[in-house]
């Protein structure tokens, strides 16, 4: 009897929907989104110690690498959102066939790349 089960179970060869690719996004932003708010906490627990403490978290964040955090944590922000969004309306009922939901996570993804750019440009 012939086994009709798939070989290669290595993720970086299959060719996954555009669907996929969304859903695995939305929870890789929600990891950035986790690390960011440790970060985040940690910075504003520095900051409220003194005057010269709220002085340096400023000065901080003003260098690049901070801004790229920043940045990188403000687009898990914003990913997650705009995806979390599509997954309520996809709740109502709206978007539920195969169709649907690629146009939404062609959607997800487009709104998010735009805002993500807008996050980058208020930033820098």
């Amino acid at each position: 009897m012939k086994d009709n089960r798939p070989v290669n179970l290595e993720i970086g060869t299959m060719k996954l929907p555009l669907t996929a690719y969304a859903s695995i996004l939305h929870r890789i932003s929600g990891v950035f989104i986790f690390a960011g708010v440790a970060l985040l906490l940690c910075l504003l627990g520095s900051s409220l110690e003194s005057e010269e403490s709220f002085r340096a978290a400023q000065e901080s964040l003003q260098s690049p690498v901070a801004k790229f955090a920043l940045w990188v944590v403000l687009a898990g922000l914003i990913y997650h959102l705009v995806a979390g969004t599509k997954h309520l309306i996809m709740d109502m009922g709206i978007g539920e066939s195969l169709e649907g939901g690629l146009l939404g996570a062609k959607l997800t993804i487009a709104i998010s790349a735009v805002l993500i750019i807008l996050a980058g440009v208020w930033i820098v």
